[in-house]
């Protein structure tokens, strides 16, 4: 076994652990494990099967563009945009497989969570600040007909 895949052997039982972690710290360090894993593994040569490639995101919103541009240079990557793209594009030049497990994997799930955090404030701003059910619709308002 050549040193490359047995390093990407315990990188994929570290990222196991990682989505399997119990807790907080757990996760920290195996995310850490990860990082040391990865610098490990991009000082060796790159294999040749798996060529680096342009992969482009279309973002939801601002907040997904920074938590995306956070993650990717967490790990290495470096985001950009071409001119005249829009704010919620972001480009990024990768080896798809690794990017698609470890970063997109990363990012999907904190982003998740982000939109569990808003979703979670919003409802509660509606609810005990604004004293509102948040309905779309009145039953006070009177409906018009013809």
């Amino acid at each position: 076994m050549s040193q490359r895949s047995e390093l990407e052997e315990r990188l994929r039982k570290v990222e196991a652990l990682f989505e399997r972690a119990g807790s907080a710290g757990e996760a920290a360090a195996a995310a850490a494990a990860v990082d040391r894993l990865q610098a490990k593994l991009g000082k060796l040569p790159p294999r040749r099967e798996d060529p680096e490639i342009e992969l482009q995101y279309s973002l939801p919103d601002l907040w997904a563009v920074r938590l995306f541009y956070a993650v990717c240079r967490k790990h290495g990557v470096t985001p950009y945009r071409y001119s005249r793209q829009r704010r919620t594009t972001v480009v990024v030049k990768v080896r798809r497989s690794h990017f698609m497990k470890v970063v997109d994997g990363e990012f999907q799930l904190l982003h998740r969570e982000m939109m569990d955090y808003f979703n979670e404030t919003a409802e509660h701003l509606i609810r005990n600040v604004m004293k509102s059910d948040g309905n779309d619709y009145d039953d006070h308002v009177p409906q018009l007909t013809d």
